[in-house]
């Protein structure tokens, strides 16, 4: 999946007693995108329009792209995505998890097209689903921000309390109370994705409750520049935000999809395309963890790096219990000692585990 597939096909010659000639080149595939947001600097949206640049660069001449930026979810999604399909568009992603329902319906009245819900869990015959496991990136993230932090206190901007939301929180308070037993993570919902007022608000409210540095599952810079402002540190998240938070930033948690894009953007040029799900972290190069802020020590950088390698060979899982018990925020056994979560459970995701300072708003 994530390597590169057949080349394109040669252009085919005709001969004939009388003359030959070249067939006309293939027209180049559409493919069409989707955004929930601007694109800006850094974040979800950028990263995703990073993957499709990808896909530019790897097929050229063979592909078009096209993208539709700051489209909300609900109808307005299905308008666009339905327009991308009537104008001769052969793939379609839709990289927002309330954007999946929306394909599904296009999706019935459009069979030839091949449509990629980002986020989404749902499949039929031309809707194939995506996603990355950002819990990874988000695991290694605590144990920088439990080495950095000085008061033990990291705070939390989220956007809604879906499962990857939850999943984010919950093993970036894992990995920071692995290095750090005594951490808390306070957490500030949004309900918004993209909002950069609310963002930074969520912010401010945190730093003055005593966290020290703040992670955020939500799409723009606006928490990094607010770390920046108050001298004070953050995980990015999505993209490098060096350029914002020269000083804030200690790591990032990127999200890598050019190679996922290329290779089904390819897959339906060639007629190879098929419907299915992907849930794909370190080990497919889908989520990486680096780009360190100047701030933090060598020797963090290369305990997260190591444990980088250790989740990509597959001895260390994020939802693991190994010497005790996992329990939840209320203190409930979430994960039995000696058990490792599996994918159903933690898709399933709906407790915040112990740690975590804030309830889940339903």
């Amino acid at each position: 999946m994530y390597k590169n597939l057949a080349a394109a096909l040669a252009a085919a010659c005709f001969f004939s007693p009388v003359f030959s000639q070249t067939k006309a080149p293939a027209e180049p595939v559409k493919a069409g995108f989707v955004y929930v947001s601007p694109i800006t600097e850094a974040g979800w949206t950028r990263q995703h329009d990073e993957g499709r640049k990808a896909v530019e660069a790897a097929l050229g001449a063979g592909v078009k792209t096209t993208f539709v930026e700051n489209v909300p979810e609900g109808p307005d999604a299905e308008r666009v995505i339905r327009d991308l399909a009537a104008t001769g568009h052969k793939i379609i992603f839709t990289p927002s998890f309330g954007y999946m329902e929306p394909t599904l319906k296009v999706a019935q009245d459009f069979p030839g097209v091949k449509f990629e819900s980002i986020t989404g869990y749902k499949q039929s015959a031309n809707v194939a689903t995506a996603n990355a496991r950002y819990y990874e990136g988000r695991y290694l993230a605590g144990i920088a921000a439990g080495r950095m932090s000085k008061t033990g206190v990291a705070g939390y901007v989220a956007g809604f309390p879906i499962p990857e939301v939850l999943q984010g929180i919950n093993a970036f308070t894992l990995g920071m109370r692995s290095v750090n037993p005594q951490a808390q993570v306070k957490v500030v919902w949004l309900n918004v994705w993209f909002d950069p007022p609310k963002e930074r608000d969520g912010a401010m409210a945190l730093f003055n409750q005593d966290a020290d540095v703040v992670a955020f599952h939500t799409g723009s810079t606006a928490v990094m520049v607010a770390a920046q402002e108050r001298g004070k540190l953050a995980v990015a998240y999505h993209s490098d935000m060096r350029r914002v938070g020269p000083d804030a930033q200690i790591v990032a948690v990127t999200h890598q999809w050019g190679d996922y894009y290329t290779a089904r953007v390819r897959a339906a040029q060639n007629g190879t395309w098929k419907s299915g799900n992907v849930w794909g972290g370190v080990k497919e190069g889908m989520i990486r963890v680096g780009d360190f802020g100047s701030k933090v020590p060598q020797a963090v950088q290369q305990e997260v790096l190591a444990r980088q390698k250790d989740i990509a060979a597959g001895k260390l899982h994020p939802f693991q219990a190994t010497r005790t018990a996992v329990r939840d925020n209320e203190g409930h056994e979430v994960i039995a000692k000696g058990q490792t979560l599996g994918d159903a459970q933690i898709l399933g995701m709906n407790w915040l585990a112990e740690g975590v300072v804030g309830k889940l708003t339903r």
